[in-house]
């Protein structure tokens, strides 16, 4: 059997949101200190179980707010939960929004090294790798441009290329892949089937039905925080679908 890579167990997790509208920091700290500041709390996950083990695939469903980025966020680190407890086993390579890690004044030859240094990787390593990342974003024409001056999709062409250059261990892809063209989209679907067949854990979040029941065995679906249903990528997505009929 093999070993848990991602252990989910009651994990919250709370956002203040501010109810009334404040327009500039001096504004907010005046409020602050005179107690006037109020904050309605937000649910964006309550009481989540996932269990993943190495090699496992798993799509995650739901609507815009669902708690499907927050999920991956939390698993990433990038969050923690108020309550429960996450623990992963092993390396994460993650995809979770565009721009993300990118300095926008940068060209994109810099943004490569810049990822790859936010991912572990040495400036040789990065070197020796330069011309397959550039090869697969299809991107050589455009390398001294600033990352800024990119549209969205080839600035995921660009995050795809760089965190996907070597195997991961664990691969996490949030709604990236929506952006770009129809072909690169194929050819990020095929490297990410290769991965699979290599053993690397894949969670991805996607609202295309079609993408998950493709690259994905099992899926999750959330709703307003909670897993209504958890289970074969195929019977989540029919379920899901019937569900917004």
């Amino acid at each position: 059997m093999e070993p848990t890579v991602i252990q989910v167990e009651d994990a919250t997790v709370r956002f203040n949101i501010a109810s009334q509208r404040i327009d500039n920091i001096k504004e907010y700290f005046v409020k602050f200190f005179k107690g006037e500041l109020h904050f309605k709390e937000f649910l964006a996950l309550k009481n989540i179980n996932l269990e993943i083990k190495k090699g496992e695939s798993w799509g995650i469903v739901g609507s815009n707010g669902a708690g499907k980025s927050t999920l991956l966020r939390l698993i990433c680190g990038v969050i923690a939960p108020n309550s429960g407890d996450v623990k992963v086993n092993g390396s994460i390579s993650p995809i979770l929004e565009l721009g993300a890690g990118f300095d926008p004044d940068l060209t994109a030859v810099e943004n490569i090294y810049l990822q790859g240094a936010l991912l572990g990787h040495s400036r040789a390593f990065m070197q020796e790798h330069f011309a397959e990342i550039v090869e697969f974003s299809e991107l050589a024409e455009f390398l001294n441009m600033p990352i800024k001056n990119y549209s969205t999709g080839m600035q995921a062409r660009m995050a795809f290329s760089v965190a996907t250059v070597v195997k991961p261990e664990i691969l996490i892809v949030d709604e990236v892949l929506a952006v770009g063209d129809a072909a690169f989209q194929r050819k990020c679907a095929t490297r990410i089937q290769e991965m699979l067949k290599d053993n690397t854990t894949l969670l991805l979040v996607s609202h295309s039905s079609a993408q998950i029941e493709l690259l994905c065995e099992k899926a999750i679906w959330l709703r307003k925080g909670e897993v209504v249903m958890a289970g074969s990528s195929k019977e989540v997505c029919a379920a899901y679908a019937d569900y917004y009929k």
